[in-house]
């Protein structure tokens, strides 16, 4: 009659349905280490970054601002001095380049 040849094959054994997964988990290794392995370190890096800001910093944020901080503010936000006298708040998150560290104050 009309029975197609998959209902006559037998039932696939582990061997094959092991040969088939094998791809699928190459591919996801593959893709850890390319992009998300590196994204979490990255962000990792931007935490840390931020978290080390301190008085005099200077600093880039996302949108091209380039001042220097003023006051560091716990509810994440920094002040920021743009020009001489010119002060804006900035949320931490958009901050994304230290361009020099101050040397912190020692002791005496």
């Amino acid at each position: 009659m009309f029975i197609t040849p998959a209902y006559a094959q037998a039932a696939g054994d582990t061997a094959s349905l092991l040969s088939s997964l094998i791809p699928f988990v190459l591919i996801f290794g593959i893709m850890w280490f390319l992009l998300i392995r590196p994204q979490q370190k990255k962000a990792k890096e931007h935490r840390s970054m931020i978290e080390a800001l301190r008085r005099g910093d200077q600093i880039i944020t996302a949108g091209g601002i380039i001042g220097k901080v003023v006051k560091v503010k716990d509810d994440g936000e920094v002040e920021v001095e743009v020009a001489e006298g010119v002060k804006v708040r900035v949320v931490r998150a958009t901050i994304t380049n230290v361009l020099s560290k101050t040397d912190p104050a020692t002791a005496e």
